[in-house]
C-alpha cells in the first residue's frame, strides 16, 4: 500500500511543543494559531534573499524545530516591515515574532545566518541604547570595526559628509535616560 507508515523509510519527526511554548512565551504571539495561509510570504518584500519563507518559519516553530529556525538567515533579514503582521488573518505579529527569534538565537549561542546582519544589529541596538536615538556615525564605524569591512561605501561616507547628511557628533535628546532604562530591563 502506498500510504502504510511500515513502507515509508523516512524518519518521523514529532513536535517538540517545548520551543513553541518558548517562542510564545517569548514574543507574547499564538505561533500556534498560524494555518499556513502564505499571506506572510506573499507580502514579503524580502523574500528573495531568505533562505526560509516567513510560514515556513512559523511552521518550524510550530514543530519545535529550534536549532534550523535560530540558525536561520530569515530571522536576520527580515526588515521588520509589519507587512506579514498587516496580512495575517489570525493577528500575529509576526515582525515582532522575528525580533524575538534573533533575541533566543542569540542567547542560545547558536551561529546565526547571517553573521554581518547580527552585527549591524548589535551596532545598531548598541547605538540606541547609548545616545537615546540613533547615532549614524558612531553605529556604522563599530558596524565596520566589528566586520572588518572598512573601506567598502567611502565615496557614499564622503558624500554624506560633504552634505551634512552624517554628523560627527550625536544629537541631543530628551528622554536618553529612560532609553536607556528600557535596555536595562531586559
Amino acid at each position: 500500500m502506498l500510504n502504510d507508515p511500515a513502507t515509508i523509510d523516512a524518519p518521523a519527526i514529532w513536535p517538540d511543543s517545548a520551543f513553541l511554548t518558548a517562542v510564545e512565551a517569548r514574543s507574547g504571539e499564538k505561533v500556534s494559531r498560524c494555518y499556513q495561509c502564505r499571506k506572510c510570504t506573499n507580502g514579503c518584500p524580502v523574500s528573495f534573499a531568505m533562505d526560509l519563507m516567513p510560514n515556513q518559519v512559523m511552521r518550524m516553530v510550530q514543530f519545535g524545530l529550534e536549532e534550523e529556525v535560530l540558525r536561520s538567515k530569515t530571522i536576520w533579514i527580515c526588515a521588520s516591515c509589519q507587512t506579514c503582521t498587516t496580512r495575517c488573518p489570525n493577528d500575529i505579529d509576526i515582525a515582532h515574532l522575528m525580533d524575538s527569534l534573533r533575541q533566543l538565537s542569540r542567547a542560545s549561542g547558536i551561529a546565526a545566518g547571517e553573521e554581518k546582519v547580527v552585527k549591524f544589529h548589535e551596532a545598531f541596538l548598541d547605538s540606541v541604547r547609548r545616545h537615546g536615538r540613533l547615532f549614524e556615525f558612531g553605529m556604522v564605524g563599530r558596524y565596520k570595526m566589528a566586520t572588518l569591512d572598512l573601506f567598502s561605501n567611502i565615496k557614499i561616507a564622503w558624500e554624506m559628509l560633504k552634505r551634512g547628511k552624517l554628523k560627527f557628533l550625536p544629537g541631543k535628546i530628551k528622554g536618553k535616560r529612560e532609553v536607556r532604562q528600557m535596555f536595562d530591563k531586559k
